[in-house]
């Protein structure tokens, strides 16, 4: 039996393996609020998905009746249960997933909220000072993508300014006039990209060659 305690400022949570659809794979998040234990499916596949839980353990209580499938959209994160802490207790509880790509009819579709999720490789861009309209139509893009990237404005770096225009042909002077972003891909430099869909395919190219 669980020992009753005096607050709930301890919460124990144990998490079971979840079960999947071919590649795709859900975590769980849980977020305490007053006495409700919010339980979010988090995709970050770049698919639509149905997923439903199965919570079981102790020291809460769970909507009973048959388990709700719930449309968790691509990149994105959707409440799909609540447990009702009781008073004094911890929450102790195991879950189990089902997830489905093959999109059911007789769905539950709830608000959700977009992620970001990492890259199959880093992206790092690095914003030249006469970059303007192709830098700020490319972040623009990736602000809008789903992906996590980082942005350095190399004017205000002076490390990374000379390590740039030490490894350009060019140095300084061609760093200074360049109206392109230099874009990293996994470490790997590109100063010819000028929009997110040509960023994409290299990314892809990339993802290629290392599979051969």
């Amino acid at each position: 039996m669980l020992k009753k305690i005096l607050s709930l400022s301890f919460l124990l949570v144990v998490t079971t393996t979840t079960l999947f659809s071919q590649e795709y794979t859900v975590e769980i998040e849980d977020k305490l609020e007053n006495n409700k234990l919010l339980l979010y499916a988090v995709n970050k596949n770049l698919v639509d998905l149905d997923v439903s839980i199965e919570v079981e353990g102790s020291g809460f209580r769970a909507r009973g009746g048959r388990q709700l499938l719930y449309r968790v959209p691509a990149t994105s994160k959707v409440n799909i249960a609540t447990l009702i802490v009781e008073r004094g207790w911890q929450a102790m509880y195991t879950y189990k997933l089902y997830v489905s790509d093959s999109l059911s009819r007789r769905v539950r579709k709830v608000p959700f909220e977009l992620i970001k999720i990492d890259p199959k490789k880093p992206i790092t861009l690095f914003i030249p000072k006469n970059c303007t309209t192709k830098c700020d139509t490319l972040v623009s893009s990736l602000n809008e993508s789903p992906y996590k990237y980082r942005k350095v404005i190399i004017e205000d770096d002076e490390r990374v300014k000379q390590q740039l225009s030490g490894a350009l042909v060019g140095g300084i002077e061609r760093l200074d006039s360049m109206e392109t972003p230099i874009v990293s891909i996994g470490g790997k430099m590109y100063v010819t990209l000028e929009s997110y869909q040509e960023l994409m395919a290299r990314m892809e190219e990339e993802e290629v060659q290392v599979k051969k």
